[in-house]
C-alpha cells in the first residue's frame, strides 16, 4: 500500500516528516476490501511527502528519501507513488496499490517498467487515503502485468457509502471471447509526434517499436488529437487550490518547516493565496476537456500515447529546472497528445499504463491507453493482449 492508505496496526505517514508517528485505528476501504478477498498487507510504500501537494523540486522530497530505481539506483522511480513502483518491479511485492492526481501512477509505470491502471474518478472508494484533491485523487493498481491489475482493482471497485463521490460501479473483465475479439475491431486514437516531436533520443526507439507491435495486435489506428487547451496549468490550480484547504492546518502551524523540500514548502503557502476566479475558470475548463474526449469517443474507442517521453530522471536532478537536451528536447509545435496525462485526470478518464521495452540507457520505456469513463475492461484487454504478444512486462532489473 501506498503510504496516505490507512491500515490498522500499521504507520500512516503520508511520506512527510510532521506525520511521521501518524498511526489511524482503521482500514481504509480499499484495504479492507483486498483484505476481505484474500490479500496480506506485506508493507507500507514510501510516496512523496503528501503526494507532492504544491509541487516539489527533488525526488528526495519524502520522509523515506528519493524513491531509487531498481533498474538503476541512480536514477528515480518516479511520483508520487514512488515505492509502488519500485516494490512491484523489484518483485518485492506482485501488485501494489498508488494513486493519481495528475500523473502519479503514470510516472512510477513508465519509469520502472510495471504495469499501472488508473480507474475512472469515483470507481474505487478514497476512504481512509489522504486527500490532495478531492476532485482528481484516484486509487489504482500497479502489477506486472494488466491481468494482475485487473485482479487488484476488481477486489477494491465498487459502491462505498462512506465516500461520497463514489460512482457506485463494479468492475468485471471483459469475458474471454469479448476480449479476443476487441483488438482487432477497437479503433485507436494516435498521433505520430507523441514519438517523432517529444521523444527523447534514448526512448525513441522503443517507443517506435512498442506502437509497431500494438499496431500487430490492434491494426485499426486513426488519427486524432486533443485541441490545445492549458490542460497543465488547470490540473495544477485545481489541485493546488484544493489541497491548500485541506492542510491549511499544516501551512500554518508549528511544523510545517519540518516538510523537506523547500520548493514544495514555496508552493504550499502560495496555494492558499489561489483566487477563487482562478479555480473556478479551472474547473470550468475541466467541462471543455470533458467535451473534447468525448468527440474523440465518436471516432475513436481509446486513445494511444506514450507514459513518459523520458526514460528515469537521475535521482539528483531538479524536477522543476531539467534543462534543454537530446535527452530532454525543446517542446515540438505539433503537440500531439502528450498532454494526456493532465488531460486525462481533468476529466476523470481511466488509463493504462504498459512497458513496451527499454531505452539505449537500459530503462524501461512504455505506452499509455485512455478511455471513456469505466472502459477498464477494454483497456485490461487491450494491454493483455499486447502483453500476450510481447515479453515486456517480464523483464526483471538485474538488481532483483
Amino acid at each position: 500500500m501506498k503510504d496516505l492508505l490507512a491500515a490498522r496496526g500499521a504507520p500512516t505517514t503520508w511520506g512527510a516528516p510532521p506525520y511521521r508517528d501518524q498511526t489511524i485505528d482503521a482500514d481504509a476501504t480499499a484495504v479492507r476490501r483486498l483484505g476481505r478477498a484474500g490479500g496480506v498487507l506485506a508493507a507500507k510504500l514510501a510516496m512523496v511527502e503528501l503526494a507532492g501537494g504544491g509541487g516539489y523540486r527533488y525526488p528526495s522530497a519524502s520522509l523515506q528519501g528519493p524513491g531509487r530505481n531498481p533498474w538503476d539506483t541512480e536514477r528515480w522511480s518516479g511520483g508520487s507513488s514512488s515505492g509502488s513502483g519500485a516494490a512491484v518491479a523489484a518483485g518485492l511485492v506482485p501488485f501494489a496499490l498508488g494513486s493519481e492526481t495528475s500523473g502519479s501512477i503514470g510516472t512510477p509505470s513508465a519509469y520502472c517498467g510495471v504495469t499501472g491502471l488508473r480507474p475512472t474518478y469515483g470507481l474505487v472508494s478514497r476512504h481512509g487515503a489522504m486527500a490532495l484533491s478531492w476532485t482528481l485523487d484516484k486509487i489504482g493498481p500497479m502489477a506486472r502485468s494488466a491481468a494482475d491489475c485487473s485482479i487488484a482493482l476488481e477486489a477494491i471497485a465498487g459502491p462505498d457509502a462512506s465516500d461520497a463521490t463514489s460512482a457506485g460501479r463494479r468492475y468485471r473483465p471483459l469475458d474471454r471471447r469479448a476480449a479476443r475479439a476487441a483488438p482487432k475491431t477497437v479503433r485507436i486514437a494516435f498521433a505520430e509526434e507523441d514519438v517523432a516531436d517529444h521523444a527523447s533520443a534514448e526512448a525513441k526507439r522503443a517507443l517506435e517499436k512498442g506502437v509497431a507491435e500494438l499496431r500487430r495486435v490492434a491494426p485499426r489506428l486513426v488519427r486524432e488529437t486533443l485541441p490545445e487547451l492549458p490542460y497543465g496549468p488547470a490540473v495544477g490550480t485545481v489541485y493546488a487550490a484544493e489541497g491548500a484547504t485541506i492542510f491549511a492546518e499544516l501551512i500554518e502551524g508549528p511544523r510545517f518547516e519540518e516538510l523537506v523540500d523547500a520548493r514544495q514548502k514555496a508552493g504550499l503557502r502560495a496555494s492558499l493565496d489561489i483566487r477563487a476566479r482562478d479555480y473556478l475558470q479551472a474547473m470550468r475548463l475541466r467541462t471543455k476537456v470533458s467535451a473534447a474526449f468525448a468527440d474523440i469517443f465518436t471516432r475513436a474507442d481509446v486513445i494511444l500515447s506514450v507514459g513518459r517521453t523520458i526514460t528515469a530522471t537521475p535521482i539528483t536532478r531538479p524536477l522543476d529546472q531539467p534543462g534543454r537536451t537530446a535527452s530532454n528536447p525543446a517542446p515540438s509545435r505539433r503537440p500531439g497528445n502528450v498532454a494526456l496525462i493532465a488531460a486525462g485526470n481533468l476529466a476523470g478518464l481511466p488509463a493504462i499504463f504498459f512497458p513496451c521495452g527499454l531505452g539505449t540507457d537500459g530503462l524501461p520505456v512504455g505506452l499509455q491507453l485512455v478511455g471513456p469513463p469505466f472502459s477498464e475492461p477494454l483497456l485490461v484487454a487491450l494491454a493483455d493482449a499486447y502483453q500476450n504478444e510481447t515479453d515486456h512486462h517480464r523483464r526483471r532489473p538485474a538488481a532483483s
